[in-house]
């Protein structure tokens, strides 16, 4: 029984460095996470070898799992994930209150938003009356949802005259 379950693990781990190997760039290797960290001043980045033995460590530790969902270890996506899903995540936890703010074409909430929608506060004022003079088409009757409304300005701001200019830098 001791055998099998020790045959079952190596296969495991041989067909979890083979995915990886296959999965993976070959000019930049397993690219972050304890593994890459703990040989990154080998020589000879780019050899299998060292590939291997990098991929090993992050899997062995389960490191470059967490680095990915951290940004450590020298993990980054250049933060390009998060910044298109925070806008989302706060219109939805802020929704009601962003609500009052666009309708009133001022307040905190609103200026949060322009700021993780990435509107200069130069541009902000244009961006707060753009809110409250849409806010009716913005807040489509029967269609008022966190995602609704983050399309809708999303493609308000694109179309504005001074916003647009803003966005597409």
């Amino acid at each position: 029984m001791k055998k099998a379950v020790m045959l079952a693990v190596v296969g495991m781990f041989m067909a979890t460095q083979t995915g990886l190997a296959l999965a993976g760039n070959p000019d930049s290797g397993p690219g972050c996470g304890l593994g890459h960290l703990a040989f990154q001043n080998y020589p000879h980045q780019k050899t299998i070898g060292i590939q291997l033995m990098e991929a090993t460590t992050n899997a062995s530790f389960g490191t470059q799992t967490f680095g990915i969902s951290s940004g450590t270890s020298n993990c980054t996506n250049d933060g390009k994930f998060w910044a298109e899903h925070k806008v989302d995540a706060f219109a939805a936890l802020n929704f009601e209150n962003l609500s009052q703010d666009m309708a009133q074409g001022r307040g905190e909430h609103l200026a949060s938003l322009a700021t993780l929608m990435g509107i200069p506060a130069t541009q902000q004022p244009a961006f707060f009356a753009m809110t409250q003079e849409k806010y009716a088409s913005l807040m489509a009757a029967g269609e008022a949802s966190p995602v609704a409304l983050v399309k809708a300005l999303n493609e308000a701001v694109a179309t504005h005259p001074m916003l647009a200019k803003v966005s597409a830098e």
